[in-house]
């Protein structure tokens, strides 16, 4: 074994120090530049035998936690907007958080982002619910303006009923769990249990009290995913509400309520997403006979 000169030993830690910086760099970049740019397109059928015939194949898409003005600007939201407007659905859902901070955005900038909403065009319909970071101040009420004149229509504690071909399926919307005024007592009643449920709720871990109401389906969002996501140990960064159920597809009460948690589109507290990509979610509805 030949001896390690005083200069191999300098050439290896400098290589492995560079290295190391070199690692973390990329890492730091990947997490701030690319992946928070790098949208996904989540595709999910829900089959059920509540879904009328009428509405087999009815596509409803989803979007949430925009968090405009955290580094997020108009030309992302173009982006998104271009995106949406490419793919096929029949409703469209909007599930919270439209700015991360609506006293940090100017009048300009929420003209912009009216602007690009209203390009959105849904057969069935258009629909928002709050989210926590759309409550508090002037926001509660600047952002609801905004939506409704991007053609959105708010379902605060209200149940709509969505029709085809003389069949139906209800669409009801909470107000925000953590800042809000939520009554799920005021959506529906023993009355709709023969009808296909869909809530949307900002806040994912409410199912825990919605899995006891006659809902099919809650769709949430909120939770970012976790934003950064580490092998065996899973989310980091999870908001209250947002920690029990992270992301994706879960099955809960006897019905079964079918709780469908996005990822979001922005990102809050830090910059950054890692192994956690942003998403848009197309949801199929499928009947069964």
């Amino acid at each position: 074994m030949s001896k390690m000169t005083r200069r191999s030993f300098l050439k290896k830690f400098t290589f492995g120090t560079l290295s190391t910086i070199g690692l973390a760099y990329g890492g730091y970049y990947y997490a701030r530049e690319i992946e928070p740019k790098w949208l996904n397109i989540i595709e999910k059928e829900i089959e059920s035998h509540r879904i009328p015939e009428s509405f087999n194949d009815f596509k409803i898409l989803q979007f949430s936690d925009v968090h405009f003005g955290f580094h997020y600007d108009r030309e992302q939201l173009i982006k998104l907007i271009n995106q949406i407007e490419k793919m096929n659905f029949d409703l469209i859902v909007f599930t919270g958080d439209l700015t991360d901070d609506p006293s940090l955005i100017a009048e300009k900038q929420f003209e912009e982002i009216t602007e690009e909403l209203f390009r959105l065009h849904a057969d069935y319909g258009k629909y928002w619910i709050y989210g926590n970071h759309d409550h508090g101040g002037y926001g509660t009420q600047t952002i609801k303006q905004v939506m409704e004149n991007s053609g959105f229509r708010l379902l605060k504690n209200e149940t709509v009923l969505v029709e085809k071909d003389n069949d139906m399926i209800s669409l009801s919307g909470l107000d925000d769990v953590m800042l809000g005024r939520p009554d799920l007592n005021a959506l529906i009643d023993e009355s709709y249990e023969h009808l296909f449920n869909i809530l949307l709720c900002h806040e994912p871990d409410f199912a825990d009290r919605t899995k006891q109401y006659p809902y099919d389906v809650q769709l949430s969002g909120h939770s970012h995913g976790g934003q950064i996501q580490l092998p065996f140990i899973g989310p980091i960064v999870t908001p209250a509400l947002g920690e029990k159920y992270v992301e994706g597809h879960y099955e809960l009460g006897s019905r079964p309520l079918n709780l469908f948690v996005s990822r979001g589109i922005g990102t809050t507290r830090l910059p950054f997403r890692f192994l956690c990509r942003p998403e848009i979610n197309l949801f199929t509805l499928k009947h069964l006979s």
